[in-house]
């Protein structure tokens, strides 16, 4: 029998053992890049720097709406592995450069490679894959501005294939007609530099280096379409045994120098590791600024949450500050930043917001780009890409992300340039924004915009109600008079017959007939709302709840015209265009953005038992560590924001009056790690599977008598106490 001693050491031990592993459990091991990687997530797992220029990884198809991302969990080869990718979106670009080594005698003329699944490995800031066919296997990293690819060779006789004129799009033609302008130079028996301009998502112009660590022994050319601008090669290594090949890749949207000015500042050596582990770190730092407890599965849903809410937006400023800017000239940054992958449609609804919470380090410099980008265009980004503007989708959703920021005082924004931006994206006539029209209607009238007039009109109303706020904020009366009459525009299309938003024409005729089923979109189906119909696009009032309360005749009525929206069946009765349309629950479609404010409502009106039910199905349902987990796209890290506002309790339904809803949270406990040393703790005391609803709230103490919280007061520091239970309060 041991005695007393023994055991104490032998506690002590297993203490000491058990608190290491946990101090070694990094949170980066809790994120998969592979979740949303299948179904309508888009996602890639591609290695990344935390905002970063560059974002190798692998292209497993392309030519459709599966592979915007250029990879499918699902497909069975790859294709090579691309220098840099959009994450979550609904319509493909980037994908440049596309590389592949092989080794021996490839399997296929193409190049292109079976995977070993199980030997498919991602993680932040890392990539690997062995390939049988073309016997190598891969690894990838990166730093902000440079790839850094690693290939073990299994065989004799080692070749880097490259296809310059590669590129994720939607058809075969386009692919053929992407690449306007090229030239590539073998500068070295090392080095390959090159220039494209590229018509894609927008018209960019493109500049690079590749180098590799050994030389270039000999090179082909590999026939392709005649009509291409840029050439497929093959260039072949001689190596030692077992020693790898490696090789930088760096971009700049300025010039060749500046590519190589980014490489040799960022990568001076060939330390594949060193770079994983500065990669690593920088993603590590980031993701502690939530620590949270709950299951494995729970952390890996939030911690991958927060590695797609940093995938982007991009910083396409090089090492010296330069930029190329929406009208193709050269400009330099002053803080050295100037952020491009802005999918404003989607992320000003929770994706900013919560950049504001956890980030707000690198806030100002997403509006100041924000403004930068608007001196030069004439008005805020609706959707930027490469520095460009590609205006996918509908309103000025750059207006309520600015006004965001000065409405919370976020320091190093010249508010009076903000306000001057706001006004002038609002007020002169742009793309897709026909103030003249508006004004004259009071609504876009559909007979006058053959698509998407009721969405426009509401998005319009929101972003004029952004811009009333910052007017007032500002003491500008007259201003914040304008604008609050144009953000009363959504109420013309409201029809109290149907007692929904239903399209009118320039003579104030409803649409007839009416089909309140119909989704629509402008790409596709044409009709008169965005990816939605007239039951998803009438909850989009967030500015204004209590209106709609009051045409659907009081709080009682409102909640029952709610349910109908949960309860009334999707598959028999939708027509139309549905790709987008995902995720429903009735005819709430969590997959998509319009909706994502809607299940808090219940909340604003005495009935969180009702929000706490629709949150969990939605967790359990839609959010899944896994490849097909994903119900929609993740557009930029909107649906990942929206998660991790659900799972710690509140929720920013109108994005400028800084406050957040109270909802229900998914997550025993969470920790933010504020500016100042401050923290900000969500508990969830009884949380369980059978108690989701919230029997009480507590604020520092002090229970909630009003179903939000306020910006000031989490940035304050403190402690939220959602007491749970498992019955409904109603």
């Amino acid at each position: 029998m041991p005695n007393l001693l023994t055991l104490a050491i032998f506690s002590l031990l297993t203490f000491n053992a058990c608190h290491q592993e946990q101090k070694e459990k990094r949170l980066i091991q809790y994120v998969d890049p592979f979740v949303g990687t299948a179904y309508t997530g888009h996602t890639t797992p591609a290695a990344a720097y935390p905002l970063g220029f560059m974002q190798p990884g692998p292209q497993s198809g392309n030519f459709g709406w599966e592979h915007c991302s250029g990879y499918n969990y699902e497909d069975s080869l790859i294709w090579g592995f691309t220098q840099n990718k959009l994450n979550g979106t609904g319509i493909p670009d980037m994908g440049d450069i596309l590389m592949m080594p092989f080794s021996g005698i490839p399997t296929r003329s193409d190049y292109r490679s079976s995977v070993l699944k199980e030997k498919e490995i991602a993680s932040p800031g890392y990539y690997s894959v062995e390939l049988p066919d073309n016997h190598v296997n891969v690894e990838l990293t990166c730093t902000p501005h440079v790839a850094l690819h690693r290939y073990s060779f299994k065989d004799e006789n080692p070749g880097v294939y490259i296809d310059f004129q590669s590129g994720s799009v939607s058809t075969e033609e386009q692919f053929n007609n992407r690449v306007l302008d090229a030239n590539i130079v073998v500068d070295d028996d090392y080095t390959i530099t090159g220039y494209h301009k590229l018509k894609g998502w927008v018209e960019r112009q493109l500049f690079y280096v590749i180098k590799f660590d050994q030389p270039i022994v000999s090179q082909e050319t590999i026939p392709g379409n005649m009509g291409n601008k840029a050439p497929m090669k093959i260039f072949y290594f001689k190596l030692k045994k077992g020693q790898p090949l490696l090789a930088k890749v760096a971009f700049s949207t300025v010039s060749i120098d500046n590519a190589k000015e980014n490489m040799i500042t960022e990568i001076s050596h060939w330390d594949f590791e060193q770079i994983k582990s500065d990669t690593e770190n920088a993603w590590e730092d980031l993701l502690t600024r939530i620590q949270i407890e709950g299951s494995e599965d729970q952390k890996k849903n939030f911690y991958t949450s927060m590695y797609h809410l940093f995938f982007q937006p991009n910083n396409i400023a090089d090492i010296n500050g330069q930029y190329r800017g929406a009208d193709d000239s050269v400009y330099t940054a002053p803080s050295g930043k100037y952020y491009s992958t802005f999918s404003l449609w989607d992320t000003y609804r929770a994706a900013h917001p919560l950049y504001t919470i956890i980030a707000p380090d690198i806030v100002p410099d997403m509006i100041n780009t924000m403004l930068m980008h608007s001196d030069i265009q004439g008005f805020l980004p609706i959707w930027a890409l490469w520095g460009k503007e590609n205006y996918c989708m509908v309103g000025n959703h750059g207006v309520p992300v600015v006004v965001e920021a000065c409405m919370k005082n976020i320091p190093g924004i010249d508010m009076e340039r903000a306000y001057a931006a706001v006004k002038k994206s609002l007020t002169e006539n742009h793309y897709r924004s026909d103030w003249d029209m508006y004004n004259k209607y009071g609504y876009y009238p559909f007979d006058l915009i053959k698509e998407e007039s009721v969405s426009r009109t509401l998005e319009g109303a929101y972003d004029d109600y952004c811009a009333a706020q910052l007017a007032k904020k500002l003491k500008k009366e007259d201003d914040y008079s304008f604008f609050m009459k144009k953000a009363n525009y959504y109420k013309n299309l409201f029809d109290p017959e149907t007692k929904l938003m239903r399209g009118k024409d320039s003579k104030g005729n409803w649409r007839t007939p009416f089909d309140k089923f119909k989704l629509s979109h402008a790409g596709t189906a044409g009709g008169d709302y965005t990816e939605g119909n007239a039951w998803q696009y009438t909850w989009h009032v967030q500015q204004d709840v209590d209106f709609l309360i009051n045409a659907m005749g009081g709080k009682e009525a409102f909640a029952t015209k709610l349910d109908s929206l949960f309860f009334l069946e999707s598959t028999a009765k939708n027509t139309g265009f549905v790709g987008d349309v995902t995720g429903l629950i009735g005819q709430y479609a969590q997959g998509n953005e319009p909706s994502h404010h809607v299940i808090y409502f219940y909340s604003m009106i005495g009935k969180n038992w009702r929000t706490a039910e629709l949150m969990r199905e939605v967790f359990d349902k839609f959010y899944q560590p896994k490849a097909d987990g994903l119900c929609g796209n993740d557009d930029c890290g909107q649906m990942s924001a929206w998660y991790i506002f659900g799972a710690l309790g509140f929720y920013p339904v109108n994005t400028v009056n800084c406050t957040y809803v109270i909802g229900a949270p998914q997550i025993p406990q969470a920790t933010i790690n504020l500016p100042m040393n401050k923290t900000f703790t969500m508990r969830a005391d009884n949380l369980s599977a059978k108690n989701k609803y919230v029997k009480s709230v507590r604020l520092n103490g002090q229970e909630l008598t009003e179903p939000h919280i306020t910006h000031e007061q989490i940035m304050q520091g403190g402690t939220l106490i959602f007491e749970m239970t498992d019955t409904p309060i109603k």
